[in-house]
């Protein structure tokens, strides 16, 4: 009587390729300053420093101000 076994099938490895950073650095920089946009508005838009009046933008960002810890009243 034979015992017959299992094979696992064959891992065939396929190289990653690499993406040259030139690339992506524009999209990095373009993700970097929509970044520090939001979170001027978030943090910043209010008070002596703020660019636009009025509280539209206040009202906007309000909750999310206070889900982050900033306080704004």
């Amino acid at each position: 009587m034979s015992i017959k076994t299992a094979h696992a099938p064959q891992t065939i490895f396929v190289p990653a390729k690499t993406i040259p950073v030139k690339a992506i650095l524009p999209w990095a920089i373009f993700g970097g300053l929509i970044c520090l946009i939001a979170l001027y508005f978030i943090t910043t838009e209010q008070g002596a420093l703020s660019l636009f009046s009025g509280t539209t933008i206040h009202e906007f960002v309000h909750d999310g101000r206070h889900l982050l810890g900033f306080p704004c009243h």
